[in-house]
Protein backbone atom coordinates (compact mmCIF):
# COMPACT_ATOMS: atom_id res chain seq x y z
CA UNK A 1 0.00 0.00 0.00
CA UNK A 2 1.18 3.55 -0.89
CA UNK A 3 2.25 6.05 1.80
CA UNK A 4 0.00 8.65 0.28
CA UNK A 5 -2.76 6.13 0.32
CA UNK A 6 -1.78 4.64 3.90
CA UNK A 7 -2.11 8.30 5.47
CA UNK A 8 -5.40 9.14 3.70
CA UNK A 9 -6.83 5.97 5.11
CA UNK A 10 -5.38 6.58 8.55
CA UNK A 11 -6.73 10.20 8.52
CA UNK A 12 -10.57 8.37 7.47
CA UNK A 13 -10.77 6.16 10.38
CA UNK A 14 -9.42 8.80 13.06
CA UNK A 15 -12.05 11.08 11.26
CA UNK A 16 -14.68 8.41 10.88
CA UNK A 17 -14.19 6.47 14.04
CA UNK A 18 -15.07 9.63 16.28
CA UNK A 19 -18.11 10.42 14.15
CA UNK A 20 -20.56 9.58 17.07
CA UNK A 21 -19.36 13.35 19.53
CA UNK A 22 -17.65 15.00 16.61
CA UNK A 23 -20.48 14.95 14.20
CA UNK A 24 -20.84 13.84 10.39
CA UNK A 25 -18.94 15.83 7.51
CA UNK A 26 -17.22 15.22 4.28
CA UNK A 27 -13.08 15.71 4.16
CA UNK A 28 -13.49 19.69 3.75
CA UNK A 29 -12.68 21.34 0.63
CA UNK A 30 -9.41 22.86 1.11
CA UNK A 31 -8.15 20.47 3.29
CA UNK A 32 -8.76 18.01 0.65
CA UNK A 33 -6.53 20.11 -1.65
CA UNK A 34 -3.71 18.99 -0.17
CA UNK A 35 -4.26 16.22 -1.41
CA UNK A 36 -5.05 17.04 -5.30
CA UNK A 37 -2.42 15.14 -7.50
CA UNK A 38 -0.50 18.23 -8.97
CA UNK A 39 2.40 20.24 -7.79
CA UNK A 40 2.49 22.99 -4.58
CA UNK A 41 4.86 24.38 -6.12
CA UNK A 42 3.20 27.44 -7.26
CA UNK A 43 1.17 27.27 -3.70
CA UNK A 44 5.02 28.04 -2.05
CA UNK A 45 6.63 30.30 -4.49
CA UNK A 46 3.25 32.60 -4.04
CA UNK A 47 2.86 32.69 -0.29
CA UNK A 48 6.71 33.86 0.58
CA UNK A 49 6.49 36.70 2.85
CA UNK A 50 4.42 38.37 1.01
CA UNK A 51 1.27 40.54 2.44
CA UNK A 52 -2.32 38.77 2.43
CA UNK A 53 -3.15 41.06 -0.15
CA UNK A 54 -0.31 41.00 -2.21
CA UNK A 55 -1.07 37.37 -2.07
CA UNK A 56 -4.40 38.17 -3.36
CA UNK A 57 -3.23 40.28 -5.76
CA UNK A 58 -0.52 37.61 -7.07
CA UNK A 59 -3.30 35.40 -7.46
CA UNK A 60 -5.87 37.30 -9.11
CA UNK A 61 -2.92 38.05 -11.61
CA UNK A 62 -2.41 34.33 -11.94
CA UNK A 63 -6.27 33.50 -12.45
CA UNK A 64 -6.92 35.57 -15.55
CA UNK A 65 -3.12 34.39 -16.68
CA UNK A 66 -4.91 31.19 -16.79
CA UNK A 67 -8.28 31.97 -17.95
CA UNK A 68 -6.77 33.71 -20.77
CA UNK A 69 -4.75 30.30 -22.09
CA UNK A 70 -7.69 28.36 -21.51
CA UNK A 71 -10.20 30.32 -23.20
CA UNK A 72 -7.06 29.08 -26.50
CA UNK A 73 -6.44 26.26 -25.41
CA UNK A 74 -10.07 24.65 -23.40
CA UNK A 75 -8.20 21.37 -22.12
CA UNK A 76 -4.75 22.45 -21.31
CA UNK A 77 -4.46 20.61 -18.20
CA UNK A 78 -1.59 22.80 -16.57
CA UNK A 79 -3.79 26.14 -16.56
CA UNK A 80 -6.87 23.82 -15.45
CA UNK A 81 -4.38 22.72 -12.49
CA UNK A 82 -3.37 26.11 -12.20
CA UNK A 83 -6.62 27.79 -11.89
CA UNK A 84 -8.00 25.37 -9.66
CA UNK A 85 -4.94 25.85 -7.67
CA UNK A 86 -4.97 29.80 -7.36
CA UNK A 87 -9.00 30.21 -6.82
CA UNK A 88 -8.75 27.09 -4.29
CA UNK A 89 -5.92 29.56 -2.58
CA UNK A 90 -8.40 32.75 -2.96
CA UNK A 91 -10.97 30.54 -1.24
CA UNK A 92 -8.65 29.69 1.58
CA UNK A 93 -7.92 33.03 2.56
CA UNK A 94 -11.40 33.94 3.26
CA UNK A 95 -13.03 33.05 6.81
CA UNK A 96 -15.33 30.15 6.77
CA UNK A 97 -18.38 32.34 6.97
CA UNK A 98 -17.38 34.52 4.10
CA UNK A 99 -17.12 31.80 1.53
CA UNK A 100 -20.58 31.87 -0.05
CA UNK A 101 -21.57 29.03 -2.89
CA UNK A 102 -20.80 31.44 -5.83
CA UNK A 103 -17.31 30.99 -4.30
CA UNK A 104 -16.79 27.75 -4.63
CA UNK A 105 -18.79 27.25 -8.06
CA UNK A 106 -15.69 28.79 -9.70
CA UNK A 107 -13.58 25.53 -8.78
CA UNK A 108 -16.43 23.41 -10.39
CA UNK A 109 -15.69 23.92 -14.02
CA UNK A 110 -11.95 23.41 -13.69
CA UNK A 111 -12.78 20.11 -11.44
CA UNK A 112 -15.45 18.74 -13.24
CA UNK A 113 -13.02 19.26 -16.83
CA UNK A 114 -9.78 17.69 -15.03
CA UNK A 115 -12.22 14.72 -13.43
CA UNK A 116 -13.37 14.10 -17.07
CA UNK A 117 -9.81 14.66 -18.51
CA UNK A 118 -8.43 11.98 -15.80
CA UNK A 119 -10.68 9.28 -14.88
CA UNK A 120 -7.92 7.13 -12.99
CA UNK A 121 -7.32 10.15 -10.74
CA UNK A 122 -10.09 9.94 -8.27
CA UNK A 123 -8.86 13.14 -6.48
CA UNK A 124 -10.68 15.17 -9.20
CA UNK A 125 -13.87 13.45 -8.53
CA UNK A 126 -14.08 13.39 -5.39
CA UNK A 127 -13.27 17.18 -4.80
CA UNK A 128 -15.90 17.80 -7.12
CA UNK A 129 -18.08 15.71 -5.09
CA UNK A 130 -17.39 17.73 -1.90
CA UNK A 131 -17.66 21.24 -3.61
CA UNK A 132 -21.48 20.19 -5.62
CA UNK A 133 -22.21 19.11 -1.56
CA UNK A 134 -20.83 22.69 -0.19
CA UNK A 135 -23.04 24.35 -2.72
CA UNK A 136 -26.11 22.29 -1.73
CA UNK A 137 -26.12 20.10 -5.31
CA UNK A 138 -26.28 16.96 -3.57
CA UNK A 139 -27.16 14.75 -6.49
CA UNK A 140 -24.71 16.23 -8.90
CA UNK A 141 -22.29 14.99 -5.79
CA UNK A 142 -23.67 11.93 -5.64
CA UNK A 143 -23.07 11.40 -8.65
CA UNK A 144 -19.69 12.66 -9.32
CA UNK A 145 -18.68 9.65 -6.09
CA UNK A 146 -20.78 7.33 -7.85
CA UNK A 147 -18.67 7.82 -11.28
CA UNK A 148 -15.05 6.64 -8.78
CA UNK A 149 -16.92 3.85 -7.23
CA UNK A 150 -18.55 2.30 -10.28
CA UNK A 151 -15.09 1.34 -11.65
CA UNK A 152 -12.61 1.21 -8.11
CA UNK A 153 -15.81 0.07 -5.75
CA UNK A 154 -13.15 0.43 -3.44
CA UNK A 155 -12.17 4.14 -3.11
CA UNK A 156 -12.06 4.77 0.29
CA UNK A 157 -11.96 8.81 -0.69
CA UNK A 158 -14.99 8.11 -2.48
CA UNK A 159 -16.67 5.81 -0.14
CA UNK A 160 -16.17 7.67 2.66
CA UNK A 161 -17.81 10.90 0.96
CA UNK A 162 -20.50 9.13 -0.50
CA UNK A 163 -21.31 7.57 3.05
CA UNK A 164 -20.70 10.98 4.90
CA UNK A 165 -23.50 12.57 2.03
CA UNK A 166 -25.92 9.83 2.38
CA UNK A 167 -25.78 10.09 6.45
CA UNK A 168 -26.39 14.20 5.82
CA UNK A 169 -29.06 12.99 3.83
CA UNK A 170 -30.60 11.03 7.03
CA UNK A 171 -29.92 8.23 5.10
CA UNK A 172 -27.81 5.61 7.17
CA UNK A 173 -29.12 3.01 6.28
CA UNK A 174 -28.51 3.51 2.53
CA UNK A 175 -24.45 3.68 4.15
CA UNK A 176 -24.74 0.42 5.53
CA UNK A 177 -26.25 -0.97 2.68
CA UNK A 178 -23.26 0.57 0.25
CA UNK A 179 -20.64 -0.49 2.85
CA UNK A 180 -21.93 -3.92 3.37
CA UNK A 181 -22.08 -4.57 -0.48
CA UNK A 182 -18.59 -3.32 -1.03
CA UNK A 183 -17.81 -6.08 1.40
CA UNK A 184 -19.69 -8.73 -0.29
CA UNK A 185 -18.19 -8.02 -3.45
CA UNK A 186 -14.61 -7.46 -2.28
CA UNK A 187 -13.41 -11.35 -2.24
CA UNK A 188 -14.20 -11.77 -6.05
CA UNK A 189 -13.25 -7.98 -6.74
CA UNK A 190 -9.68 -8.89 -4.77
CA UNK A 191 -9.45 -12.23 -6.53
CA UNK A 192 -10.07 -9.87 -10.07
CA UNK A 193 -7.49 -7.39 -9.19
CA UNK A 194 -5.36 -7.94 -5.76
CA UNK A 195 -5.57 -5.40 -3.29
CA UNK A 196 -7.97 -3.52 -5.18
CA UNK A 197 -10.44 -3.17 -1.89
CA UNK A 198 -9.37 -2.68 1.95
CA UNK A 199 -11.50 -5.01 3.59
CA UNK A 200 -10.42 -3.66 6.85
CA UNK A 201 -10.49 -0.04 6.39
CA UNK A 202 -13.98 -0.82 5.03
CA UNK A 203 -15.21 -2.92 7.94
CA UNK A 204 -13.57 -0.28 10.03
CA UNK A 205 -15.79 2.45 8.33
CA UNK A 206 -19.04 0.20 8.08
CA UNK A 207 -18.14 0.00 12.33
CA UNK A 208 -17.75 4.21 12.25
CA UNK A 209 -21.18 4.79 10.75
CA UNK A 210 -22.98 2.36 13.32
CA UNK A 211 -21.01 4.42 16.10
CA UNK A 212 -22.00 7.80 14.96
CA UNK A 213 -25.77 5.91 15.32
CA UNK A 214 -24.75 5.00 19.10
CA UNK A 215 -25.01 1.59 18.08
CA UNK A 216 -22.01 0.33 19.79
CA UNK A 217 -22.63 -3.54 20.15
CA UNK A 218 -22.66 -3.32 16.24
CA UNK A 219 -19.57 -0.85 15.70
CA UNK A 220 -17.61 -2.92 17.78
CA UNK A 221 -18.52 -6.38 16.27
CA UNK A 222 -17.29 -4.37 12.91
CA UNK A 223 -14.46 -3.44 14.71
CA UNK A 224 -13.73 -6.49 16.40
CA UNK A 225 -14.13 -8.41 12.72
CA UNK A 226 -11.66 -6.22 10.70
CA UNK A 227 -9.18 -7.18 14.52
CA UNK A 228 -9.29 -10.84 13.76
CA UNK A 229 -9.54 -10.35 9.63
CA UNK A 230 -5.91 -8.91 10.14
CA UNK A 231 -4.57 -8.67 14.35
CA UNK A 232 -1.52 -6.57 12.79
CA UNK A 233 -3.35 -3.89 11.41
CA UNK A 234 -3.56 -0.98 13.76
CA UNK A 235 -6.46 0.77 12.39
CA UNK A 236 -9.25 -1.26 13.37
CA UNK A 237 -7.62 -1.19 17.08
CA UNK A 238 -7.34 2.42 17.12
CA UNK A 239 -11.04 2.52 16.29
CA UNK A 240 -12.17 0.25 18.88
CA UNK A 241 -10.39 2.16 21.43
CA UNK A 242 -12.14 5.47 20.32
CA UNK A 243 -15.39 3.78 20.33
CA UNK A 244 -14.68 2.69 23.97
CA UNK A 245 -13.85 6.13 24.67
CA UNK A 246 -16.59 7.88 23.76
CA UNK A 247 -18.59 5.28 25.80
CA UNK A 248 -16.25 6.41 28.96
CA UNK A 249 -14.79 3.27 29.51
CA UNK A 250 -11.13 4.56 29.32
CA UNK A 251 -9.42 1.76 31.14
CA UNK A 252 -11.24 -0.46 28.97
CA UNK A 253 -9.78 1.93 25.85
CA UNK A 254 -6.00 1.98 27.04
CA UNK A 255 -4.69 -0.81 26.31
CA UNK A 256 -6.24 -0.77 22.67
CA UNK A 257 -4.76 2.90 22.18
CA UNK A 258 -0.86 1.71 23.10
CA UNK A 259 -1.50 -1.73 21.20
CA UNK A 260 -2.45 0.48 18.65
CA UNK A 261 0.74 2.80 18.86
CA UNK A 262 2.96 -0.49 19.43
CA UNK A 263 1.40 -1.67 15.90
CA UNK A 264 1.67 1.68 14.42
CA UNK A 265 4.46 2.78 11.97
CA UNK A 266 6.05 5.51 13.63
CA UNK A 267 4.63 7.95 11.68
CA UNK A 268 0.78 7.37 12.69
CA UNK A 269 2.10 7.27 16.40
CA UNK A 270 2.11 10.94 17.55
CA UNK A 271 -1.48 10.82 15.76
CA UNK A 272 -2.92 7.59 17.91
CA UNK A 273 -1.31 9.24 20.74
CA UNK A 274 -3.60 12.43 20.56
CA UNK A 275 -6.34 10.81 19.67
CA UNK A 276 -5.81 9.00 22.78
CA UNK A 277 -5.93 12.23 24.85
CA UNK A 278 -8.39 14.37 23.24
CA UNK A 279 -10.96 15.69 25.11
CA UNK A 280 -14.65 14.67 23.72
CA UNK A 281 -15.93 17.05 21.66
CA UNK A 282 -20.11 17.11 22.73
CA UNK A 283 -21.93 17.11 18.52
CA UNK A 284 -24.68 19.75 18.47
CA UNK A 285 -25.51 17.31 15.45
CA UNK A 286 -26.25 14.50 17.08
CA UNK A 287 -28.42 15.26 19.50
CA UNK A 288 -30.91 16.91 17.18
CA UNK A 289 -30.64 13.32 15.13
CA UNK A 290 -33.18 10.18 15.24
CA UNK A 291 -32.43 7.73 17.83
CA UNK A 292 -29.68 5.91 18.03
CA UNK A 293 -31.61 2.72 17.07
CA UNK A 294 -33.49 4.22 13.99
CA UNK A 295 -30.46 5.60 11.86
CA UNK A 296 -27.08 3.01 11.39
CA UNK A 297 -24.60 5.02 10.15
Amino acid sequence: MSQPRNRWIVQVILVLAVLAFVGVSVIPLFGAFNNTPFSSQNTANTRGSLTDSDQKSKLEDQVRGYELVLQREPENQTALKGLLEARLQLLSQKEKSEVKPADIQVVIEPLEKLAKLNPEQSEYAVLLAQAKQQIGDREGAAQAYRSVLDTKPGDLKALQGMVALLLSQQRPEAAIGLLQETLTNAAQLNINQPGSIDTVAVQVLLGSVHASQKRYAQAASAYDQAIKKDPKDFRPVVAKAMLLKQQGKNAEAKPLFDSAVALAPAQYKDEINKAATAPLTPNPAASSTPSSESKPK
